[in-house]
């Protein structure tokens, strides 16, 4: 009888309990189960929403058009070298009529391949002002027409006798590729929803990885490898410059540029709602009006001003160091010269270039996955993993190919798999995060400044390991890779205290985080 009682008040106690949260006219603002809608549903939470045909045709254009030259013009000089090297020594021979000097052809080859990156420095230098004065989707457009010239200079310069021409070409698709690097990220960060932000930041890396391996494909001599077809294969670079001129004009601009620095709240609306496939955009509109509100209370933001602000000095000095990492691992060198390093681990010519397509197709292959998993790991997690492994690989590829001439032939299929695991790790991250961070940690109004200085930064970086990798070899050996193994030490370092998680974080989240630090 005791227990019934008891039960018997506590159910009285649960059912007042219970009626006190009901809503009544005393006590409207009583808390209830919100009714499921059909916007609630639309939460970047669930895994699809924000994804249609529409937005993965703006992506496509977008980055198919731009990375394809970043990527294909990085990798297109590495199997043709000796037939070009050849064709350089005839033309200088028949304008002078004398012995041409292996050193000499060697020189004007070299300036060449450097000066892709120099152009990338240049171009990466006025991404913000071509960002700014035509609009993400503008300037990518406006960019092909630097294409056009490259591709018409480099594919006729053996019938023009002219190894200026093809300098002068590749100095051209360098001030695009470095444009590209900048407005391609930016546009693709600003047209995608905040959980899918990183995979859809990943492609723009994704095309460099399948352009690099296709133009290594290309170069085989049984494809267009040869003496008489080199030309074209230089000039291939203008199809993916067709193809966005005829895609990205139907995509619309970057709603964010739109609203602010057009400051046309309906037409950025209606870019959105094309994007999204869908009219409830009303949060993501609400979000960059107040966006671009806080950016109207202060100045317009110059580098200068990056440098004096501490909010944004952190974060210009993070994505400028992610570049130089991403640079100074030691991946171009790779990527450049990977060729000669399966020569140096003993591999025939034939076999070498092989070993060189299966490190390009692990490349594509990790870079789909890094896809998936930069949005479930994260950033930072990514970038850890991916360069502490690269140190390791680093240190251990010197000593193999230091000692791979006096071993047998099980050191150079090692050499080969350390090579292979280097290029698996940088795809997991340190390939691609750095490209799209650099539009994640800036708001609207000082994002096209800090594209324009990291990008210049990396392809500073580009530089420096493209001219020094080879006279340093040829000095250190195998042992030059130590090198990347301390600078890929102290990246990680850096990484690990000062580079943030940004993995779903909203732009007024990132930046709220750098208010604080600079206060701290």
């Amino acid at each position: 009888m005791e227990s019934e009682k008891i039960t018997e008040d506590e159910n009285k106690k649960n059912e007042e309990k219970a009626d006190t949260q009901q809503p009544t006219e005393e006590n409207p603002t009583t808390p209830t189960a919100p009714p499921t809608t059909k916007l609630e549903k639309q939460t970047p939470t669930d895994g699809d929403w924000g994804f249609n045909g529409r937005l993965a045709f703006a992506i496509t254009a977008a980055a198919l058009g731009s990375s394809f030259q970043h990527g294909y013009n990085t990798g297109v000089v590495n199997a043709p070298q000796k037939l070009i090297e050849e064709w350089i020594r005839t033309v200088a021979h028949n304008r002078t009529g004398e012995v041409v000097d292996q050193s000499h052809v060697t020189m004007i080859w070299a300036v060449a391949v450097a000066i892709f990156c120099v152009g990338g420095m240049l171009g990466g230098c006025i991404t913000g002002f071509v960002a700014e004065r035509f609009g993400r989707k503008g300037g990518l457009l406006l960019n092909n027409v630097l294409v056009a010239a490259a591709a018409i200079l480099m594919g006729a310069a053996k019938a023009a006798a002219s190894y200026e021409m093809i300098i002068a070409g590749r100095f051209l698709i360098g001030i695009n590729s470095g444009l590209n690097a900048g407005l391609a990220p930016m546009y693709l960060a600003e047209i995608s929803p905040v959980h899918l932000r990183g995979a859809v930041g990943t492609v723009y890396q994704l095309v460099i990885t399948i352009s690099i391996l296709i133009s290594q494909v290309l170069g085989l001599e049984s494809v267009l490898g040869t003496e008489t077809a080199w030309p074209a294969l230089l000039a291939i670079t203008a199809v993916p410059a067709i193809f966005q001129l005829a895609t990205l004009p139907l995509c619309p601009e970057s709603p964010k540029y739109i609203m602010s620095n057009q400051g046309k709240e309906l037409e950025a609306q209606r870019a959105l709602t094309w994007l999204r496939g869908s009219i409830e955009v009303h949060d993501e509109i609400d979000e960059m009006k107040s966006e671009v509100e806080a950016a109207r209370l202060v100045p317009k933001v110059t580098l200068r001003e990056m440098f004096l602000n501490p909010a944004l000095r952190i974060p210009l000095i993070i994505s400028s160091m992610l570049m130089i990492a991403q640079q100074l691992s030691g991946i171009n060198a790779v990527m450049f010269f990977s060729t000669k390093i399966f020569k140096m681990a003993q591999l025939s010519e034939e076999h070498a270039q092989y070993a060189t397509l299966g490190m390009g197709s692990m490349n594509v292959v990790m870079t789909v996955v890094s896809l998936v998993l930069v949005e479930r790991a994260g950033r930072k997690t990514l970038l850890l993993v991916g360069f502490s492994g690269m140190t390791v690989v680093t240190f251990f590829l010197a000593i193999s190919l230091a000692y791979v001439e006096g071993a047998g032939i099980w050191l150079s299929y090692i050499c080969i798999l350390l090579v292979i695991s280097f290029v698996v790790l940088f795809a997991t991250g340190p390939g691609s995060i750095p490209w799209f961070m650099v539009s994640e940690l800036f708001n609207q109004s000082a994002r096209p400044a800090a594209t324009s200085f990291a990008v210049a930064i990396n392809w500073t970086a580009n530089f420096i390991v493209g001219l020094a990798f080879l006279p340093l070899q040829e000095v250190m050996g195998g042992y030059v890779f130590i090198i990347f193994t301390i600078f890929l030490l102290l990246f990680v370092l850096f990484i690990y205290k000062k580079v943030p998680e940004t993995k779903n974080k909203t732009m007024e989240e990132i930046s709220s985080m750098f208010r604080q630090r600079s206060y701290q």
